[in-house]
């Protein structure tokens, strides 16, 4: 099959014929329907994930429909159509049995230690997978590991209530844009911060308020007290979100486009004001069903800036750092 692939550290991905892969007892094969370019992916291939096992399959979003199925495997069969989370848990440790599948010691990552699922087929370990209903379109489960789902846990970790408000920056971009989305879905208000004029009309589809330019707190506190900032963008934007947060509000950090920046965190200013600092990366099956049925009702509505083909990798990944997208670059091998 054909797969793009990632031979060592800092040395770039190749389109490359591999070998199809077989299902262990504990796993499943799909035919990958639609998976989904990220910012990690640049990041990997700058070499910040000191996890990564080569060679590797690039990718960590996917949607796909069961092809082979593992003797041991129960509950799916071939012919659904599931999703991975982004990492394989062991299913058996302390944090699997509470439903907290991201902490588990012995997970491993997909396009980390796993082959990722920029590939015509994919291995699956049981443990990862989520069924997704007939009523969910593959752009919209296909956002749910890396995006959706994983910013319904964020908010879950904050205990955002209905009513409060939520800023976003990084609004148009593919985990902005969906954050704006969630965020009402919960009952929240919801600021939209981008720095680009010609986005903020399509911006003003999901959100209560727009803000346009880099120094966005002040006009926030204007529009009333901010409960809970979404940072999806990083160093460029933490001070400002949190300057925007009133007394007792949660900061969550996703973002973080530069990791070679550091930012100097003033304790003072986050103790006085009672601010709760969350850094936030991933989602577990609970948030992933929950997120699924938000999309099947019509709550979360998927934004696709472009789908490409594996031969067009290159090309996704220019539209993934063109500042004039909004949405997620998806992959249809």
């Amino acid at each position: 099959m054909k797969a793009v692939v990632v031979q060592g550290k800092q040395k770039g991905y190749r389109i490359e014929e591999v070998p199809d892969p077989i299902p262990g007892k504990d796993e499943v094969v799909i035919r990958v329907n639609r998976a989904a370019l990220c910012y990690r992916d640049l990041l990997q291939l700058q070499g910040f994930y000191p996890r990564m096992k080569y060679p590797v399959i690039l990718g960590h979003e996917v949607v796909g429909t069961i092809e082979q199925v593992g003797e041991n495997v129960k509950g799916f069969k071939e012919g659904d159509k599931v999703i991975s989370l982004l990492y394989a848990p062991d299913g058996t440790c302390h944090y699997c049995q509470m439903g907290e599948e991201a902490y588990c010691h012995s997970r491993l990552g997909y396009s980390e230690e796993l082959d990722g699922f920029f590939a015509e087929k994919a291995k699956i370990k049981v443990t990862s997978l989520v069924k997704v209903g007939t009523n969910v379109p593959d752009e919209g489960a296909v956002l749910v590991p890396c995006v959706t789902g994983m910013v319904y846990r964020s908010l879950r970790r904050a205990k955002l209530q209905k009513g409060e408000t939520v800023l976003v920056t990084g609004a148009s971009g593919g985990v902005g844009i969906h954050a704006i989305q969630i965020a009402k879905a919960l009952g929240a208000k919801v600021i939209g911060v981008t720095t680009s004029e010609e986005k903020a009309a399509f911006i003003r589809k999901f959100a209560d308020h727009i803000i346009v330019g880099s120094k966005f707190s002040e006009e926030a506190k204007k529009i009333g007290d901010v409960n809970v900032v979404i940072d999806t963008v990083g160093t460029p934007t933490i001070d400002e979100s949190l300057k925007s947060l009133w007394m007792g509000g949660r900061l969550i950090q996703i973002g973080n486009v530069d990791p070679t920046q550091i930012y100097q965190l003033r304790l003072g200013y986050v103790i006085l004001k009672d601010i709760e600092v969350i850094g936030h990366a991933s989602a577990t099956k609970r948030d992933a069903e929950e997120t699924l049925k938000l999309t099947g009702e019509g709550k979360i509505n998927p934004v696709v800036a472009a789908t490409v083909g594996l031969d067009e990798i290159d090309k996704g990944y220019e539209i993934l750092k063109d500042k004039h997208k909004i949405g997620k670059v998806l992959v249809k091998p």
